[in-house]
């Protein structure tokens, strides 16, 4: 056999680092631009059976979905609000702050605002009638107490919105936004965040891991889901303990993968699949999303 030379060499290792870097970006994307295969489903809830709740969905979201600006310390995203609804993302969580409803993650503005965010949504689901989509507000700022009403207002003005507290059907909300509870906002449907407070705070990233598991495994026992939706977060981030390195697309970097694999696994285990309710990521790559709408 005729040995390699250094040029065939130094190929082989272009070549393997490439298919690593793609293989890492199909789960763990931070790039601006969104680029679909040409079968993708944008539209994974069609196939869902109109008579199943959403509680017993397993929904693919996003942790501080807007947070696209403010460097590594706050940027928890890639995609814009519409890039990641055409990615297959159903639940978005939104800071909203002050009287002008604007989106933040902390003091950093993420140069849009609540308005203009709902009729992103809206739009969407205009033109993918078969999908709904989650929303939980929360309020921030000096003036967060003026937030929910001012919210309210907003929603009032469309039709096209859920804002019972009665866990739907898929069937009663294709095509509408489904608000989501949380603390001084309480238009929609209740829910129950597996995180403890500063659990978001990652010293550890096995211990990080080892809660994610904790906490898909309660969501998956149906008593658990009764009556509201089970939110998880993969999401963390070492900065309020000055561990700079791991921010949230460090730590997003090395647990997507992680994630994926032990879906992957998980997938495999039990048929029907468990339902993990909803699974908020940051900088989610598109086979992740895939892998997380796989459960249904």
């Amino acid at each position: 056999m005729k040995k390699m030379g250094v040029p065939g060499k130094i190929l082989c290792v272009l070549m393997l680092l490439l298919h690593n870097s793609i293989q890492q970006q199909q789960v763990f994307n931070d790039i601006k631009t969104l680029s679909l295969p040409a079968n993708y489903k944008i539209g994974w809830m069609e196939s869902l059976d109109d008579n199943k709740l959403i509680s017993d969905i397993t929904i693919p979201g996003t942790h501080d979905s807007l947070a696209l600006y403010g460097g590594f310390l706050a940027k928890c995203q890639a995609w814009s609000l519409e890039d990641q609804l055409k990615a297959g993302i159903r639940y978005f969580d939104l800071r909203v702050f002050g009287a002008e409803l604007k989106i933040k993650h902390g003091p950093f503005d993420q140069r849009t605002t609540f308005p203009i965010a709902f009729n992103t949504i809206r739009k969407f689901l205009s033109e993918y009638k078969s999908e709904t989509v989650l929303v939980r507000v929360k309020p921030g700022g000096k003036s967060k107490d003026k937030v929910p009403n001012l919210v309210a207002e907003e929603i009032k003005k469309v039709p096209d919105c859920w804002v019972s507290d009665k866990i739907p059907k898929i069937g009663e909300v294709r095509g509408k936004t489904v608000f989501v509870q949380k603390d001084a906002f309480k238009l929609g449907i209740s829910s129950h965040g597996t995180d403890k407070p500063n659990d978001y705070i990652v010293v550890s990233v096995k211990n990080k891991k080892e809660k994610i598991i904790s906490h898909l495994k309660y969501s998956a026992d149906k008593k658990n889901r009764l009556n509201h939706i089970v939110l998880n977060y993969s999401s963390g981030t070492g900065i309020p303990r000055l561990m700079l390195h791991r921010n949230p697309k460090s730590l997003a970097k090395n647990i997507n993968p992680w994630l994926y694999e032990y879906l992957n696994n998980e997938s495999k285990k039990t048929n029907p699949k468990p339902c993990f309710g909803v699974i908020a990521m940051d900088f989610p790559g598109l086979d992740l999303i895939r892998k997380v709408t796989e459960f249904n």
